[in-house]
């Protein structure tokens, strides 16, 4: 593995080049980044987040609105308070530097078990068994671990464990990682490609594609809601919502209740001639889908006590999260 590496290693922007040592800062905001996204969605993502705060101490002094507008669309916006926490914690606690320990990195606030590793072995090449989905996948072919997910998680990681080295774990990890990225895909593996090819039990008992067998995805719960676009002159009323909770501290535009049933006008944000446009925003959350019908309303003059007026022509600088920017965009693409 390490040799293919050495030969076919991905060139990435958070990524040490051959000799180089890994800045650990940019290793661990890439595997945050990561978690629910692609490498080709997060590069520009990444490289504007690290032109605008470039390591700890400059995240740790930014203003959480600005990163979590920065975050917008990444997914798990809890991921962007933790990263401003963390840094705090780094700056006040550890003199600016990560800690390589891998069970200290766990004490920081949003490093779980995945990223503590990644990050030991990445930034400190420190020994640390680092399993993502890409390292699942080629593992359960590997080693042919048949037992349905969630529940082989325990021996993928056990298996991975027994192949881990002790020097260039860093290196080893990341083979793994571009194996599963460009030859041990999920549907189509190019086995032919592939250096396991001779060691692998999937591919060698004839359909690696089915593994690792993923258990059967229950139906999610529908809900329904409505967003409220309220529009003074050229601009529109955002919120902030609360810091717990979905898509908690993001600008959003108000919303009322979300239910099993739609809830109507329920919870708009001001008494106005509201239109319910024949029109809606759905979108999946990780738990529950949603489809929120719009409503529209202008008024003359309103002070927001409880939001702030942001002029629609930036709204694109208002760091909407998805859901969100889908209802601007359907609002203005009409009244456009």
């Amino acid at each position: 593995m390490l040799a293919w590496y050495d030969s076919h290693r991905r060139a990435l922007p958070w990524r040490a080049l051959p000799g180089e040592m890994a800045d650990p800062y940019r290793v661990w905001l890439s595997e945050v980044m990561l978690q629910q996204t692609t490498v080709a969605a997060v590069r520009p993502r990444f490289e504007a987040w690290t032109a605008r705060w470039p390591d700890f101490a400059s995240l740790a002094a930014a203003d959480e609105a600005e990163v979590m507008a920065a975050w917008a669309g990444l997914g798990y916006y809890a991921r962007a308070r933790n990263l401003v926490a963390a840094a705090k914690v780094v700056v006040a606690e550890h003199g600016g530097a990560f800690p390589q320990d891998e069970a200290v990195l766990r004490t920081l606030p949003g490093l779980g078990a995945y990223t503590a590793a990644a990050v030991a072995a990445i930034a400190f090449g420190r020994r640390a068994v680092v399993v993502d989905a890409n390292v699942e996948r080629v593992v359960a072919r590997l080693f042919a671990i048949r037992e349905p997910l969630p529940g082989a998680r325990a021996a993928i990681r056990a298996a991975a464990d027994r192949v881990t080295p002790d020097a260039r774990a860093g290196d080893f990890a990341q083979a793994m990682m571009d194996l599963g990225s460009g030859i041990c895909t999920p549907k189509k593996p190019t086995c032919l490609l592939c250096p396991l090819d001779e060691e692998c039990r999937g591919y060698r008992e004839g359909a690696p594609e089915r593994l690792p067998v993923k258990a059967a995805k229950k139906a999610k719960p529908q809900r329904h809601g409505t967003i409220f676009w309220l529009q003074r002159g050229e601009e529109v009323l955002l919120v902030r919502r609360p810091d717990k909770g979905l898509l908690g501290g993001m600008r959003a535009l108000p919303t009322g209740p979300w239910g099993d049933e739609p809830p109507g006008l329920a919870g708009a944000p001001v008494d106005a001639a509201w239109e319910m446009r024949n029109a809606t925003v759905s979108h999946g959350f990780t738990h529950f889908d949603i489809e929120l019908t719009l409503a529209v309303a202008r008024v003359q003059a309103h002070h927001a006590d409880d939001g702030l007026w942001w002029p629609i022509a930036a709204l694109d600088r208002a760091g909407l999260p998805t859901l969100f920017a889908k209802a601007a965009a359907a609002v203005t693409r009409r009244d456009g």
